[in-house]
């Protein structure tokens, strides 16, 4: 019954039959976590892991079918590693190892040239969790002096249970497209304490119904906008017929569109999280905070003209993960480059083998690059500092945004087109014209800097 219903509202909609699977997915987070609220909040820790543990895997069915083995097979590996190997770097090692390897080679079995939505997608996500209950047990047998602030937080005193294991992994409000948050939140949120009121569920119905209008709104704007902004159209021969300027402001629109897809999920996965109360996240100024499992922020998602503010404001959560468990870890190297760059190759893989994901993430490292310089350039620059802080700003800022839209959609492109051959060919439609400008700033960014700062400016720079 429910088969054909979905065809029809696939059809109606002009979306896939998996993509609608997914949404629903999502929303129905809601109900789930109004029965966790209205009936289960004072049940025993293993009674609402049950619940926990049942609804992902009733999520991953209506998805993914009898695919769900995947997850509930490395879920279960990653339990007897924890168990057998204990707090040593071997069982972190090998818990990353295997981790990623079934990933990779979950990525190299089912890919397509296409985006699809198959039971990888949510194993990316399970495969950090799983990565970071490692870590995050590792830590645990750490004295607190040695480790971070972050990691203090997200230690585990003692090897967490099967059905511990399993029910954080399965949580309907981020197994699907996150977000990613600690066994330590887990642990707390069955233990009751994530809430605002001591002993009773927590008042988050309207931050949460917040989040899911705000997720609703964005998900309104991608379907309406997303079909005049199709991938295949950069890659028709009407496309690369248009003026330069047009191919460039397609380019451009098709970006700032086509991220909505992913924000819309994730404000509303997020206002999942904030009604079970996994979202609480104490109290700032006298009051409570809700914003634990943001994965976005919206408002500077909309607003920077910078690259960095759009990279700080999106996808969050991974992003931090990848900080903690990865950038953080590697400070035995002694260069923040270096990091820096294993954190973005490591994201790289981690979102699959395309050759798209290894050019993005490198333009990405480039362009961050060259913002910095230009950044530090303004700073420096009495003259520019002067123009920044000016009337003509409101004129600066929309230049800079337009700057910043267009090349926030130009390495996207590979990222979402995935093979060489097809984005070498928009590339070679625009002229390669975003590597050439990021090049050129790279280039001219120093000489820039002789000729607008004062040298004494420079001097004292050089002995900071």
């Amino acid at each position: 019954m429910a088969a054909p219903l979905l065809e029809k509202l696939s059809e109606s909609l002009g979306s896939p039959e998996t993509a609608i699977r997914l949404i629903l997915s999502v929303l129905i987070g809601y109900p789930f976590a109004l029965v966790y609220r209205w009936f289960l909040f004072y049940q025993p820790a293993t009674v609402i892991h049950l619940f926990h543990i049942c609804s992902g895997l009733a999520l991953a069915a209506f998805n993914f079918g009898s695919q769900l083995y995947h997850s509930a097979l490395c879920i279960f590996v990653q339990f007897l590693m924890l168990r057998l190997m204990g707090r040593t770097v071997t069982g972190v090692l090998s818990s990353f190892t295997f981790q990623m390897l079934y990933l990779m080679a979950g990525y190299y079995y089912t890919a397509t040239e296409e985006y699809d939505i198959k039971w990888t997608m949510p194993h990316c996500v399970l495969t950090l969790k799983l990565i970071g209950l490692a870590f995050d047990f590792y830590d645990g047998g750490k004295e607190p002096s040695q480790l971070s602030a972050d990691q203090v937080k997200a230690a585990l005193p003692s090897v967490p249970s099967l059905l511990e294991v399993f029910g954080f992994s399965y949580f309907y409000g981020g197994f699907l497209v996150g977000p990613q948050f600690t066994m330590r939140s887990y642990q707390k949120l069955v233990s009751r304490e994530l809430t605002d009121c001591p002993g009773k569920p927590p008042n988050s119905v309207v931050p949460a119904l917040k989040r899911f209008a705000l997720g609703f709104l964005c998900l309104a704007i991608y379907a309406i906008f997303s079909p005049y902004f199709p991938d295949t159209y950069l890659l028709t021969d009407e496309y690369e017929a248009q003026p330069f300027w047009y191919r460039c402001v397609f380019i451009l629109l098709w970006g700032k569109f086509m991220l909505y897809k992913y924000v819309s999920c994730w404000v509303i996965a997020e206002g999942v999280c904030i009604l079970a109360g996994l979202g609480y996240n104490g109290v700032v100024d006298g009051k409570h905070q809700w914003d634990a499992c943001a994965n976005m922020k919206v408002w500077l998602f909309e607003t920077t003209p910078l690259f960095g503010g759009t990279i700080a404001s999106f996808n969050i959560n991974t992003n931090a993960w990848a900080a903690r468990h990865v950038f953080k870890r590697l400070k035995f190297l002694g260069n923040k480059t270096l990091s820096h760059v294993a954190t973005l190759f490591f994201l790289t893989i981690w979102h699959g083998l395309h050759s798209g994901y290894i050019l993005c993430f490198s333009m990405e490292f480039f362009i961050i690059t060259v913002e910095r310089q230009a950044q530090a350039l303004v700073l420096d620059s009495p003259l520019l500092t002067n123009l920044a802080n000016s009337h003509l700003y409101p004129l600066v800022y929309v230049v800079q945004q337009f700057i910043h839209w267009l090349f926030m959609g130009y390495p996207l492109v590979p990222f979402c087109l995935f093979t060489y051959d097809k984005w070498l060919k928009v590339y070679s439609s625009v002229y390669f014209c975003g590597h050439l400008f990021f090049l050129v700033a790279y280039l001219i960014l120093p000489f820039l800097r002789v000729t607008l700062v004062p040298k004494k400016d420079q001097r004292e720079k050089k002995r900071d």
